[in-house]
């Protein structure tokens, strides 16, 4: 979390300088295409801060009042950050427009250039780099800051040709500056409707189904006999932590003791696959005469019906409460 908190501060920092390098070049050119960069870089400046403010929140450790801790954070400075960039598009459309209809004369459009290109350069390479770390580190906040930068940047590039094609023909062609501004805004607002949409799963803890299923395979390939049953199973990201939730089904004469050493071998087995902070919490349960045909003890004394074969865990079944018993499978086949 602390290198994080480092990356954040530099996209924050970095944010500032570029901001008023890009306004320096709007003030120069009087280009909308310009300015289409230079608002993405207000929304640049805000999101940076607000992330860094959110991360460290997200940081903070466990308390009587946030007994998960502080990670949603992450998700609601991502959501501020889609809204921004949504707003920002939204006008870029306003003003692109505008200047289609009244077009404004450019000028010194070869340092707009200069200063719009080393700008794109630096937020490519910042935001590539946090959006790895971010992934990496399982950080809302830098994913989403991460793809910001590099969707500006590419957004860059057609400023780029945009702007040589005004220079080249001498203004010639003036609607073209609002033109792209048009275009990329658009891909902006795209862009800010994606991070609102993942911040806000976030918040409503919308499962990741991806690794759900990677969770499942991890306890179906390394089964153990005294786990009769799994279900309820919930996994959850957020602030590079996750978060494991289980019902585990053991054998009904087992004794305390013995369960909580199944349920260490889970916690164990979980937290030495995955490479993030894991929680895990399992509740344990006795199995009933129901569960005898997918259980798979030898020599069980209370044993009510002759097995038949396990419950196969899968993305349908084990997410499920109730448990799975003889009328989930087919008790036809051995």
């Amino acid at each position: 979390m602390k290198k994080s908190i480092r990356i954040q501060r530099v996209i924050a920092a970095i944010g500032v300088i570029l901001f008023l390098g890009k306004i320096l070049a709007w003030y120069l050119t009087n280009s909308v295409t310009v300015l289409t960069d230079a608002l993405e870089g207000i929304v640049n400046v805000v999101a940076g801060f607000l992330g860094l403010y959110s991360i460290t929140l997200a940081a903070k450790p466990r308390d009587p009042s946030h007994p998960y801790g502080h990670g949603k954070a992450e998700f609601i400075s991502a959501a501020v950050e889609g809204t921004l960039i949504t707003l920002a598009g939204i006008f870029i459309i306003y003003e692109a427009i505008e200047h289609l209809i009244v077009p404004h004369e450019l000028e010194k459009l070869d340092i707009g250039l200069l200063i719009v290109a080393g700008s794109g350069l630096v937020n490519y390479l910042m935001g590539f780099y946090a959006a790895k770390q971010g992934e990496k580190e399982n950080s809302m906040v830098l994913v989403s800051a991460g793809k910001h930068l590099m969707t500006d940047a590419y957004s860059g590039i057609a400023i780029i040709i945009g702007l040589t094609l005004l220079l080249l023909t001498k203004n010639k062609y003036i609607w073209l500056d609002s033109v792209v501004a048009l275009c990329f805004a658009c891909i902006i607002v795209i862009t800010g409707y994606k991070v609102v949409r993942r911040s806000i799963s976030g918040i409503m803890d919308e499962t990741d189904m991806g690794q759900l299923q990677k969770v499942i395979d991890l306890l179906q390939g390394n089964r153990q006999t005294p786990w009769v049953d799994i279900h309820h199973l919930r996994v959850l990201n957020h602030s590079g932590k996750m978060h494991v939730d289980a019902h585990l089904t053991v054998p009904s004469f087992y004794t305390v003791s013995e369960a909580v050493t199944e349920i260490k071998k889970i916690d164990t087995l979980v937290k030495s696959h995955f490479g993030v902070e894991v929680e895990v919490f399992i509740q344990t349960e006795g199995c009933s005469p129901r569960q005898c045909h997918l259980c798979g003890m030898k020599n069980c004394a209370i044993r009510a019906h002759a097995f038949v074969k396990q419950q196969q865990w899968e993305l349908d079944n084990i997410w499920k409460e109730h448990r799975h018993s003889n009328s989930t499978i087919n008790t036809t086949a051995a």
